[in-house]
């Protein structure tokens, strides 16, 4: 009968699954607030927006036509993250906290996701020692910051590795499969680096060597998600251009990555990782193991991009910061391991362990929420060309990157004629607009009495054909009356030359001055 109570026997099933739930929360909320907090802290970072942040907001600001009809030429690798970065403006309104508050958010729910795969691998406290330890990074913390795709991207290849190991763990895992290559294939979408981590996951399943199914498995979620994000990968390419700027692999970010990885494997060590094997109805699960699945992701992402980065410079931090997650969960596993040696609970040696390295890194922590902690602040730019525009007619950019400037801020060029833009960003599906010829250029230059120039400091950035022509302009036929420079931007005001009145020759022959 309906109204009868259930007997202790129905009970246990939803009792029990209660309790699952509250474990999972309580393990998921403590990294997560931490990170949250740590995100929010000095989020407007002393009222700064650099360059790259820059691109993103001008983005943002176009419809989602627009910016379909940019990422046709330029910058497609980031095309799905302009197109949320859009709805979130249009939803909550235009600012440095909004612009930042995803990379927060997504960084936050990736500590969580990180203490849940570390307490499936291993146990409860490893996991909240994982999610924790990601948390405090240096690098995770400057990202969570940023207003671009890559907190994102650690987020969903985080989700997708817990996918993973619950794929691997169950006998019916079609569901877990399908999940995981929508996981994969969204961090591509947002930035296809992040397909190294399934790499990194390839080598983690040979390394198990689970059942066929399971291979069967993997192999078409992976091919899956490789195929979604084929078309990214082939249109990115005709766009190369773009990562042109990285620098060779250099030495110190040779050792920095072996210091990594060394740091990774010590950990797994020295943690002394089990693998563990679990029986239902006779179907064993696949064997997991924390280190075959922290290690890989660790290792294989910033490995293989130094390798690719020989034959061509790719090697930036934040393009695998994902890997991050390797670490976090094998010094998870570490803290637990030190914690059972010392006889010593891990919920009293985490608080003192996390309280260590906030306390450490707190000179770390304070520069990267300062605008020092990146190359430049279009912002600071813009306010000292509002100071200026009063006294000029005309403005330049060099190099043509630099009219960023403006586009974020245009309420501080008002009056300000751009000398040479030919047509402007968004008409144009650019970034940067197209600049006119260098000759019209010249005449557009010469008939301006005072020009206001935005540039980056140090030597002269000229290197196409337009920018040395206005840098040869102004040498040639204007005076530098001032100079500033703040944050990563140079603003220099040009004043026309007086032309010289010609010498009369009486005046000259008399040996007098007109």
């Amino acid at each position: 009968m309906g109204g009868q109570p259930s007997s202790p026997n129905q009970r246990r099933p939803r009792s029990r699954a209660v309790t699952i739930r509250h474990g999972r929360i309580s393990i998921f909320a403590g990294p997560a607030v931490l990170s949250l907090a740590l995100g929010l802290w000095g989020i407007t970072r002393e009222h700064s927006m650099w360059r790259d942040e820059a691109a993103t907001w001008q983005s943002a600001h176009r419809s989602l036509a627009e910016i379909g009809h940019m990422v046709g030429q330029v910058d497609v690798v980031h095309g799905l993250y302009y197109a949320v970065m859009h709805g979130v403006f249009a939803l909550f309104g235009d600012s440095l906290v909004t612009l930042r508050l995803p990379s927060v958010l997504a960084t936050a729910t990736a500590c969580g996701l990180t203490a849940l795969a570390g307490a499936r691998l291993s146990e409860r406290w490893v996991g909240v020692g994982a999610g924790l330890a990601l948390a405090v990074i240096p690098a995770v913390q400057e990202l969570a910051q940023e207003g671009r795709p890559y907190a994102l991207v650690l987020a969903f290849v985080v989700l997708a590795t817990r996918l993973l190991v619950g794929a691997l763990e169950r006998p019916n895992s079609c569901v877990w499969w399908v999940g995981y290559a929508a996981a994969v294939l969204i961090a591509a979408w947002f930035n296809w680096f992040s397909l190294l981590a399934l790499v990194a996951h390839g080598a983690t399943i040979v390394y198990i060597r689970p059942a066929r199914a399971r291979y069967v498995g993997w192999a078409l979620a992976a091919s899956g998600a490789v195929a979604g994000a084929l078309p990214v990968i082939l249109a990115s390419r005709a766009q190369a251009g773009q990562v042109d700027w990285i620098k060779p692999l250099g030495w110190s970010t040779v050792l920095g990555v072996l210091i990594t990885v060394t740091i990774a494997a010590l950990c797994a060590r020295l943690s002394q990782a089990r693998v563990s094997e679990s029986m239902r109805e006779g179907v064993p699960y696949a064997r997991v193991n924390l280190a075959a699945v922290a290690l890989p992701l660790c290792a294989v992402p910033q490995i293989g991009l130094a390798l690719i980065s020989l034959v061509k410079p790719l090697y930036i931090t934040r393009y695998v910061l994902f890997a991050y997650v390797g670490l976090a969960l094998l010094i998870g596993a570490l803290l637990a391991a030190i914690a059972a040696r010392l006889r010593t609970h891990v919920h009293v040696l985490l608080p003192a362990a996390l309280a260590l390295a906030l306390l450490a890194l707190l000179p770390i922590e304070l520069r990267v929420r300062t605008e020092q902690s990146r190359v430049d602040d279009v912002l600071t730019a813009a306010a000292m060309v509002d100071h200026l525009r009063d006294a000029a007619d005309g403005v330049l950019y060099i190099p043509a990157a630099r009219r960023d400037t403006a586009l974020v801020s245009p309420h501080a060029f008002t009056g300000l004629r751009d000398l040479a833009l030919a047509q402007g960003p968004v008409e144009s599906g650019t970034l940067k607009g197209i600049e006119a010829g260098p000759r019209d250029i010249e005449r557009a230059m010469l008939r301006a009495r005072r020009i206001v120039l935005v540039t980056d400091p140090g030597p002269s950035q000229a290197d196409s054909v337009r920018d040395r022509t206005k840098q040869r302009v102004l040498d040639e036929h204007f005076v530098r009356r001032s100079d500033s420079i703040e944050r990563g931007r140079r603003v220099s005001v040009y004043e026309r030359r007086e032309p010289e009145r010609p010498t009369s020759r009486a005046t000259h022959l008399a040996g007098g001055y007109p």
